[in-house]
């Protein structure tokens, strides 16, 4: 029996089920859990929820006298679907920096849950793939950027975030319906969790690996494919993307060979994803690349990507992605801040430096849809001695 009672009728040894509330407004990655910590129980009288539910049949029931429920009922009623609506980038930009860092923190704990036995519950990954999915809705750029940002040590964590909103954003330019969505967002999550079976000195080693070490690494595919075999609720299009993510269209991937006539729709958005932040991203060894250079980069590689894919992976991001230096017709530097909904050729651009003066100028936002300033293309930020490029489109989030 499933109980729904206020947050002060809360005590150690009930099986909490669910949180009446968002997934933010509450201090834990995962909800169904039997509260045996004090310190648990303090952080949900002092986070936003008000009710929780509980379930009876695995933990202990209201104890107090005269104490009652608001309903008790055999399942949790679903809840109205709140309708996104669409907002700008600066607007989302500080919800996305809450979910990148209580998503990384549900990341850490689902790998060290994976290292130690426990099996994987899609279930309790959900709510995580539900606000990311949601704040790619109201605005795809938002946090697709910031979660390229990464700490070099928190590659591991940051990746599976940053691949779960690559892969949803580019499921709705793929017209996938919603379940697929989430279930491909989901894949995105989990797919490097093998990961979690790779001794952490290897993956954040600094230096080129040994020929020993990439072939452990290489291991990750099929490692976390069993992790998913021997978890709960995990769907085949989630172990397909997990396995199968490395794989390459002209059958040089790995582990299987699988080429362009066996690799599945969703494990063909899953190279491109993983390859897009991987090599937009700082790693133990390497500074990342611009973004749009990564997307030109990715452009002549044959044979590695399914075209159609890549085509409509460019068009979620924009041919210049957010965070790209690029320089206009007249002369003067800047980064780009927000897509153009209707062209992938006029983004916003905050201007900020002058290639003729070679000095910094205010930084002035431009609106090329709206302006006779013209992209005369992608520049390299080392020609210039420029450095953290990024601040100007993340601000204090970079």
């Amino acid at each position: 029996m499933l109980k729904r009672i206020p947050v002060d009728q809360l005590s150690l040894g009930m099986h909490l089920q669910a949180f009446c509330g968002a997934w933010l407004d509450h201090p834990f990655w995962r909800t169904q859990f039997v509260l045996s910590d004090p310190n648990d129980l303090t952080l949900i009288r002092d986070s936003l929820i008000t009710e929780v539910w509980i379930d009876v049949s695995k933990g202990i029931d209201v104890e107090h006298p005269g104490a009652q429920a608001i309903v008790a009922v055999e399942r949790i009623p679903e809840p109205a679907p709140v309708v996104q609506e669409k907002t700008s980038f600066n607007n989302e930009l500080k919800r996305a920096a809450k979910i990148c860092a209580r998503g990384k923190e549900a990341v850490v704990s689902m790998f060290q849950e994976a290292r130690m036995g426990k099996a994987i519950e899609a279930e309790a990954a959900a709510p995580l793939v539900e606000e990311i999915s949601n704040s790619v809705l109201r605005n795809p750029g938002a946090l697709i950027s910031l979660a390229r940002l990464k700490i070099a040590d928190d590659y591991t964590y940051m990746h599976s975030v940053a691949v779960c909103a690559l892969m949803i954003a580019l499921s709705r330019k793929l017209d996938l319906d919603e379940r697929q969505t989430r279930e491909v967002g989901m894949a995105g999550l989990l797919h490097d969790l093998g990961k979690a079976m790779i001794p952490m000195e290897i993956l954040n080693k600094p230096g080129k690996l040994t020929e020993t070490e990439f072939a452990l690494v290489k291991t990750h595919p099929e490692e976390g494919h069993k992790l998913l075999l021997a978890g709960k609720g995990i769907s085949d299009i989630v172990k397909d993307v997990c396995l199968h993510h490395h794989e390459k269209m002209d059958g040089s991937g790995y582990p299987k060979g699988l080429n362009s006539e066996t690799m599945s729709l969703h494990a063909r958005m899953g190279a491109v994803c993983d390859v897009y932040d991987a090599i937009t991203s700082n790693r133990p060894y390497k500074a990342g690349w611009d973004p749009a250079e990564s997307i030109k980069r990715m452009a002549e590689w044959k044979g590695h990507f399914d075209p159609a894919v890549f085509q409509a992976f460019v068009k979620s991001l924009g041919i210049y992605p957010v965070g790209s230096l690029v320089r206009l017709e007249s002369g003067k530097l800047g980064v780009v801040v927000e897509q153009n909904e209707h062209s992938l050729l006029k983004p916003k651009i905050k201007v900020f430096f002058s290639t003729r003066s070679q000095a910094y100028l205010t930084p002035e936002l431009i609106d090329i849809a709206r302006s006779a300033e013209k992209i005369a293309g992608r520049e390299d930020a080392s020609k210039w001695g420029i450095k953290d490029i990024d601040h100007y489109w993340a601000g204090d989030k970079a």
